[in-house]
């Protein structure tokens, strides 16, 4: 309401996040169920899909389980359909999907280039067109939200592709506020850093790589994942109807040193 307090409330809302089982996915999750969304988990292990269900549902939460490997394009479409007919249309989705292999260019097989960028970005760009038709078919005005990465802005040695997809993913991001803006739907990125996350164990385990994180933050730590919370509800909410094509950075102050 104009000249009122911002509306940060997802009540009645439908939010799909994918990859939601643990780790950045998860806690976005668990925050949407805390401000009063219906929220579906996704992810390809039946086991790790039911119990973060569980989880929301024993906090109080509303939450169903979509067990499906979002790279499977032909799959992931008929998985969509059937979660609009069975469930309703999502107001929200969160692109949150993605791998990671730590080589350099010359290092990376085609095999491995091509599974980078299937997962991270096309996998993401054929979920986001899927969710957008059915958003304005529906004429819901909606929100796509997608994890990119500090690394889609920064590059460094031995870790070559997942950079190029991320950067991809912020083109996207971009590319849909303008296709979708006029039907009242939102396209947002946000740009995590360095979480202490299960995705990060191997980082995190080892002092020398873990120091040199911690050190080069300005906040002198890792990310705890419930702190992409506020980012994630703040892009899905009202309050954020005006943003519109953004990168949220949420990393402590890590891009910002040298």
């Amino acid at each position: 309401m104009s000249g009122g307090l911002p509306d940060f409330s997802l009540q009645g809302r439908l939010a799909l996040i994918t990859g939601s089982t643990q780790g950045l996915g998860f806690a976005i999750a668990a925050a949407y169920a805390a401000s009063g969304a219906r929220v579906i988990i996704n992810g390809r292990n039946p086991d790790g899909v039911a119990r973060a269900v569980a989880r929301l549902v024993a906090g109080g939460g509303k939450a169903y389980p979509l067990v499906q490997d979002i790279a499977d394009l032909n799959a992931q479409e008929a998985a969509f359909r059937r979660l609009c007919e069975q469930i309703g249309t999502p107001d929200i989705l969160v692109n949150n999907v993605g791998i990671r292999i730590r080589k350099s260019l010359a290092q990376a097989s085609l095999a491995e280039i091509l599974e980078i960028i299937h997962v991270d970005l096309v996998a993401a760009i054929h979920l986001s067109k899927l969710a957008a038709q059915g958003m304005v078919a529906g004429a819901i005005a909606g929100r796509i939200i997608t994890m990119t990465s500090i690394a889609g802005e920064l590059a460094r040695i031995d870790d070559a592709i997942y950079p190029i997809a991320k950067q991809g993913l912020a083109g996207m991001v971009r590319a849909l506020a303008v296709e979708y803006g006029p039907h009242a739907i939102t396209s947002n990125g946000i740009a995590p850093g360095t979480f202490a996350t299960e995705t990060n164990a191997g980082l995190m385990g080892d002092p020398i790589k873990s120091a040199a994180v911690v050190g080069r933050n300005p906040l002198g730590r890792w990310g705890r994942p419930d702190e992409i919370a506020g980012a994630a509800v703040f892009l899905a909410s009202a309050a954020a109807s005006y943003v519109n094509g953004h990168v949220l950075v949420v990393d402590g102050g890590f891009s910002i040193t040298y």
